[in-house]
């Protein structure tokens, strides 16, 4: 994979994401495997290569919920170049054969040192990580709930297929309640109701996208 599929590294010079990328350890995550737990010190940064990983917490009440889905392209445990040996806020697990590059944080505070210019790549992972919660909280507050659903089915389409065509997303109906802030009983009726429109067809443990332009539709209804 080139750096350009890495958008967070386009803020570095070349030279400097060579140098990031060399120095980068290759990782591999089975389907299933955890990748790091609630708790565990941050010490990496990890792109993602291929696969897909899902950031999860437990709750006070002991339920497991969602809080994102990530693919090839982007990026996760950034907290790790900010706070590092802060505990990791929530567990990462991959939701199938999943590879990254890691990058160290000694690694990358020897980069910072050589190059003050690679704080940029630091700001820009902080923003995006802002802009996400900000977005999230702003539908929470202000977007009906089956308009949530769909905008996290055509995010999830676009993970593992494209949006506005098909696409399987093998993820559980109690994954997409968490991602859209809501109930797995009402997921389960906007995803009956969508399915009897042959917009979806559910199957077990997984929700196929039949018709994404009329998904995509629905995701912008009452914006």
């Amino acid at each position: 994979m080139s750096v350009e599929k890495w958008p967070l590294l386009l803020a570095l010079p070349e030279e400097d994401r060579r140098t990031l990328l060399e120095r980068a350890r290759p990782r591999k995550f089975a389907k299933n495997e955890i990748i790091f737990h609630a708790g565990d010190p941050a010490d990496t940064l990890h792109l993602i290569k291929a696969g897909h990983v899902a950031a999860r917490v437990t709750t006070a009440r002991g339920d497991v919920a969602t809080l994102s889905v990530m693919g090839p392209g982007e990026f996760f445990g950034e907290m790790a170049l900010v706070s590092p040996g802060a505990p990791r806020s929530a567990t990462t697990v991959a939701l199938d054969a999943t590879e990254t590059l890691s990058v160290h944080q000694e690694h990358f505070d020897r980069l910072r040192r050589d190059n003050p210019e690679v704080d940029r790549m630091l700001v820009d992972a902080l923003a995006s990580e802002a802009r996400r919660l900000t977005d999230h909280l702003m539908e929470a507050l202000f977007v009906p709930t089956q308009t949530r659903i769909f905008r996290r089915l055509v995010a999830l389409s676009t993970l593992y297929g494209s949006e506005g065509s098909s696409a399987v997303i093998p993820l559980r109906q109690d994954d997409l309640a968490s991602l859209a802030g809501t109930t797995r009983p009402t997921v389960n009726a906007v995803l009956k109701s969508a399915e009897e429109r042959g917009i979806i067809k559910l199957g077990r443990g997984r929700i196929e996208i039949v018709d994404g332009e009329e998904l995509v539709r629905r995701s912008h209804a009452d914006a």
